[in-house]
């Protein structure tokens, strides 16, 4: 049974959301207003938290460090401003919030990383036979 509130907050939900997790280097394109003119800002950052689940009120949290500082950006998913999220890296992590970053400097801050390949091609079938009677040959 979907509730008056399920069925207003679905006209807000974005469709086209990439799979994000913690510890994610994400790209995050929002529009910035100043005065009259609007631009788009790039924000490149470690994903530390995501709160809230995937609904309308869903949000993460995104840190990097420039010159010296730690910036964290807390993100609606859902928000107007945003206009698009781009997953860079997937970082390898053993933790559902990723809070202890902010006291770590340098190296250390580092997560281990998988990188993503835009060219990956899937195995065809032809490829998957062709293979199979030279492993029975030998």
């Amino acid at each position: 049974m979907i509730t008056k509130q399920q069925n207003f907050t679905k006209g807000f939900l974005k469709t086209d959301m990439p799979e994000i997790r913690v510890g994610d280097t994400v790209k995050l394109h929002q529009k910035i207003k100043e005065g009259e003119k609007e631009r788009i800002q790039i924000f490149e950052g470690v994903v530390i938290a995501q709160k809230h689940g995937k609904g309308v009120s869903g949000s993460i949290i995104a840190r990097k460090i420039i010159d010296g500082v730690g910036v964290e950006k807390m993100i609606p998913l859902h928000s107007p401003n945003l206009v698009k999220i781009e997953v860079v890296a997937h970082g390898k992590t053993r933790r559902a919030k990723l809070y202890f970053l902010r006291d770590r400097i340098g190296k250390k801050s580092k997560l281990k990383r998988q990188e993503i390949s835009k060219t990956k091609t899937p195995q065809t079938l032809e490829t998957i036979t062709e293979k199979a009677p030279e492993q029975t040959e030998a």
